[in-house]
């Protein structure tokens, strides 16, 4: 009889999902937590929680900015990983999945990576400049560990769809468009194709990130895939809130955050 891995356990549902990103420590890890807690309130269904990094390939201006914040005030990937404890003291119960590129798992060494992870109770993890191909070891040790690595397929992975879809665990970041995260969404035909051939092979969830930041989006997404991951426009939110945080107006920054998210889900 097969057994849930951890993931499974905290996944209520396969469909609909909700998949917020924010940036570990932006603007200061314990407002980290209370987003990740407002998120959860609005519906969230996983977290991904990213590692600031100061040379991210996949990420737009919006999410540098918000790992420039995260770094400048000293976090770092361990201390990222370390925050998950923090966020299951304060009630978080949603799977957490550490977003981080590999030259910082790289530097601290595999099995010391996947040591912190296990030991910090995180169901997840997703590298996403470290190719399908070049995956086999981070994967093996991932699954040793109880800990769902999350595969990304994107429109040029066209030879490899099949591939990378079968083996996917957890759910499957599905790239809608080329280029980095925060641009404008534009699901054409070929990106809806593109979906739906993916959702033919996966086992899991099929979610859709990249450019979706708007009610309208989300909409569209959710009549094609399992699920939508939403970042960028999540990072420009709290950017908005950053003058009463700084201010110390934390009650009313969290309220229209709160606002905002509902809007942007509902």
């Amino acid at each position: 009889m097969l057994t849930k891995t951890s993931f499974q356990g905290k996944l209520n549902k396969t469909e609909n999902l909700f998949i917020p990103f924010l940036v570990a420590g932006d603007p200061n890890p314990s407002m980290t937590i209370a987003f990740a807690l407002r998120l959860q309130q609005q519906g969230a269904d996983v977290l991904e929680l990213g590692v600031p990094y100061s040379d991210p390939l996949a990420d737009g201006p919006t999410i540098q900015r918000a790992a420039r914040r995260a770094l400048d005030a000293g976090m770092s990937l361990k201390k990222a990983i370390e925050l998950v404890p923090q966020l299951r003291k304060h009630g978080l119960t949603i799977p957490v999945v550490i977003f981080t590129y590999y030259n910082p798992v790289l530097r601290l060494g595999h099995d010391q990576f996947f040591e912190l992870l296990e030991e910090n109770g995180v169901e997840g993890v997703l590298i996403p400049d470290l190719p399908f191909e070049e995956s086999e070891e981070i994967r093996d040790q991932a699954e040793s560990k109880d800990i769902e690595f999350i595969s990304l397929v994107a429109p040029n992975s066209e030879k490899r769809i099949k591939q990378i879809a079968e083996n996917a665990k957890g759910f499957l970041y599905c790239v809608s468009t080329l280029g980095v995260t925060g641009g404008e969404n534009t699901m054409t035909g070929e990106s809806l194709a593109f979906i739906k051939k993916v959702k033919e092979y996966s086992p899991v969830p099929v979610a859709v990130g990249f450019g979706v930041s708007t009610n309208e989006d989300v909409k569209v997404v959710r009549e094609h895939a399992d699920g939508v991951i939403i970042g960028s426009k999540i990072i420009r939110l709290i950017e908005n809130e950053l003058d009463k945080i700084n201010s110390g107006e934390k009650s009313g920054a969290l309220k229209s955050f709160s606002n905002s998210i509902a809007e942007l889900v509902k």
